[in-house]
């Protein structure tokens, strides 16, 4: 396992578990990016559940099972380019900065997870 790998990956973790934890705890700004985007807030908790399950999934691919890794780095690459594309959408760019981050991070890892 490269140190890229893992650093990358690591850092998608605790981003991923970071933003999953504010989303379950209703954080303001939370509330406030899903209200201004169009994203009804009965929504966040099971969007908070795929961020954190990509979270774990990643995790687990650290620790050897690398297709689970494999599938939650590709999970996440879908679910941030649908978070672009919902601000995308709704004409929201002010702070598109970062969704676009996020998806950053779930590219490299899932990049990584799969390079030979």
């Amino acid at each position: 396992m490269s140190p890229t790998y893992l650093s990358v990956t690591l850092v998608t973790v605790l981003a991923n578990a970071g933003i999953a934890a504010a989303d379950l705890a209703r954080a303001r700004f939370v509330l406030a990016n899903s209200a201004e985007v169009g994203v009804p807030v009965g929504w966040i908790p099971p969007l908070a559940a795929l961020k954190a399950a990509g979270a774990a999934g990643l995790l687990v691919g650290l620790l050897g099972a690398r297709p689970v890794g494999i599938a939650a780095g590709a999970g996440l690459v879908l679910f941030f380019v649908g978070a672009v594309a919902v601000h995308v959408r709704a004409r929201v760019f002010h702070n598109l900065a970062f969704p676009v981050t996020f998806l950053a991070l779930a590219t490299g890892s899932l990049a990584l997870a799969v390079a030979p």
